[in-house]
């Protein structure tokens, strides 16, 4: 008997489900009939395609030859007790013979991901960074926009325009740059984004919901940098708005 990964039953019967019953091996003589169809496995971290595997049966040859590894599946994974238990049921084969290199699936996966998760930490925090100084500089830039057009406001509220009005007035303004920066950079993003496919597990580099909720989170962000200076404009008096120079 044998089990074979997914993308190996993949390649050779398409179906995973037809591998079921189909002979594997290295020689005629060795052939093990298929029982099981498993889940890919990444062996050298998921940066790299999980390999074509098949799992043998351990025999005599295989324990006399290097001392087998064994994989215990148990929600007590981690747990003094089933270490415990381990040790016992080794011991009453041979009592000389110490359980080695015990460590839980959390620790292989961790490890593997350790080089990747710290880039993307570094990844994340500078983009955080950028994200405070988009809003201080849009923010800036708005504020600075509006204190130009302070004269303007006051004229344009000395003949009748509504609060309303020279909100929209300046929300307008700052709204469209805000479409022309996040149109150029998700343009931007799509043409760099396959650089990181190495860095990414289970998400492609041009993962649309992630470029909407980016997106959606930027604009609403640009929108309240874009509202604070707006609200002050509309509390402007129009008297010191016409002085204003």
């Amino acid at each position: 008997m044998a089990l074979v990964s997914e993308n190996l039953a993949r390649e050779y019967w398409k179906n995973p489900s037809d591998a079921l019953g189909k002979q594997i091996g290295g020689s005629p003589k060795d052939w093990r009939e298929i029982v099981g169809v498993v889940g890919n496995v990444h062996d050298d971290g998921t940066s790299q395609e999980a390999p074509a595997t098949v799992y043998w049966p351990i025999t005599d040859s295989d324990v006399f030859l290097g001392g087998p590894a064994f994989a215990i599946r148990s929600p007590r994974a981690g747990t003094q007790g089933l270490m415990t238990e381990v040790q016992r049921a080794v011991w009453s084969v041979d009592a000389d013979l110490p359980p080695y290199q015990v460590h839980t699936l959390a620790y292989f996966y961790s490890k593997s991901l350790a080089r990747t998760s710290f880039t993307l930490v570094m990844l994340a925090l500078a983009g955080g960074m950028a994200l405070v100084l988009g809003i201080v500089g849009l923010y800036g830039v708005i504020a600075y926009s509006v204190s130009q057009r302070t004269h303007e406001i006051g004229i344009r509220m000395a003949l009748g325009a509504q609060k309303r009005d020279v909100l929209k007035l300046v929300v307008n303004r700052g709204m469209a740059l805000t479409v022309i920066g996040v149109g150029v950079g998700v343009a931007g993003a799509l043409a760099l984004t396959r650089f990181l496919s190495g860095l990414l597990y289970g998400v492609r580099p041009t993962d649309p919901l992630t470029f909407v909720v980016v997106s959606l989170v930027l604009t609403a962000v640009a929108l309240l940098a874009c509202y604070i200076p707006a609200r002050r404009a509309t509390k402007a008096d129009p008297i010191v708005a016409l002085r204003y120079e």
